[in-house]
């Protein structure tokens, strides 16, 4: 039974105090950690707002159920995965790197980098013109680092960024948005799909390391979700009614090399900095029981047109379901705010099953005796 996310954030603070000091002092609270966050929509907060791109989620009904109840430019009808996250960490939101309200104390509360439409490689996501491909993203965090330094000292700005929670979510664009863009891509013409997938994992390696070399320590590394299964991908490549079978088997090549790839970068820094989130396992249970996650749909999209509400954007003239709590997916890519939190919990508490080498509450806890 996943434990509601509210208590484990509650329960990692308390527990933090315990460790540190040995008593429950009334009123004292542990300062959250910084959150960085790069990669795309599933975990982009607004920054491609401040780009002129069409990769963008600024105009209703996008946020609908968002506090504000405004568009933010997160690809969700709320909260997404690193909101979530914060949540649990008993923190706020970190801001979108690219916002000007990011200055000040706001900086030391971290920063999200992503950018919708980005992937691994340089060439994903060309047709939507500006947007913060994954170097750009690491040079930005290079940059948010040397402006730290200028408001606390080098010191103290390394020492944020060494005991600060990372969250990286990229890979699935270099499917969609590249390879099986159309037919015979240059992608798939230059690589049988085995051979693209390692060279995918060969360039993701060498973003990983360089975010180590930059101070990260603690690093969640998200897979990709049942890519053949999104709306978007029924409607325009379902395989006899069901999900895309082509992008399902690059689903099932991609996850596990990511898997051992992150094993062996462990292995080689000689400590766990890179923890494995099994995405594709977590979004796999409520896809293929909706039900026992109080879904009446992991098929249709809430927010579309045409199959499965799963043809072309998320407007203000889409169709758009009454209920988004019954439904898995928001528009035809991106999950709701309903099932971000049931990828969060398991990012929490989730068993090995989901978490390698563990959760990230279990992170939490031992990090605090530190």
């Amino acid at each position: 039974m996943a434990v509601p996310l509210g208590f484990v954030g509650t329960m990692v603070i308390l527990f933090s105090v315990v460790l540190l000091s040995g008593v429950i002092v009334p009123g004292v609270e542990a300062k959250p950690r910084a959150f960085f966050v790069f990669g795309d929509s599933l975990v982009d907060s607004g920054n491609n707002n401040y780009l002129a791109t069409t990769a963008r989620a600024d105009s209703p009904p996008y946020g609908i159920d968002y506090p504000s109840r405004k568009p933010t430019g997160r690809f969700s009808n709320g909260r997404n995965i690193p909101d979530l996250i914060s949540e649990g960490m008993g923190g706020e939101s970190v801001l979108p790197y690219l916002s000007p309200q990011l200055k000040g104390d706001n900086l030391l509360n971290g920063a999200n980098f992503a950018s919708a439409g980005i992937g691994i490689l340089n060439d994903t996501g060309a047709q939507f013109l500006n947007i913060i491909r994954m170097y750009r993203q690491l040079d930005y965090f290079e940059e948010y680092q040397q402006r730290v330094s200028i408001l606390i000292g080098v010191g103290r700005a390394k020492k944020l960024v060494n005991q600060a929670l990372v969250l990286i979510t990229v890979g699935g664009n270099d499917f969609v948005n590249n390879y099986y863009l159309v037919p015979y891509s240059a992608r798939s013409r230059e690589f049988s799909l085995q051979d693209y997938v390692k060279y995918l994992i060969v360039e993701y390696r060498k973003l990983l390391m360089r975010l180590y070399d930059l101070g990260a320590r603690r690093v969640l590394v998200t897979g990709t979700g049942p890519m053949g299964c999104v709306p978007a991908e029924l409607a325009m490549r379902g395989t006899n009614g069901g999900c895309s079978a082509e992008l399902q088997r690059a689903a099932s090549l991609y996850n596990p090399q990511l898997q051992h790839m992150i094993q062996g970068l462990n292995k080689k820094i000689g400590k766990d900095v890179f923890i494995a989130a099994n995405t594709a396992r977590m979004h796999n249970d409520f896809v293929n029981n909706p039900a026992a996650y109080g879904f009446t749909t992991s098929r249709i999209a809430c927010c579309g047109q045409g199959p499965y509400n799963g043809i072309g954007l998320c407007t203000p003239l889409s169709n758009l379901c009454p209920n988004r709590n019954l439904h898995a997916f928001w528009d035809p890519f991106h999950p709701t705010e309903k099932a971000n939190r049931i990828i969060v919990e398991q990012i929490m508490s989730g068993s090995k099953r989901y978490m390698k080498p563990m959760n990230l509450s279990t992170i939490l806890a031992l990090d605090a005796t530190k």
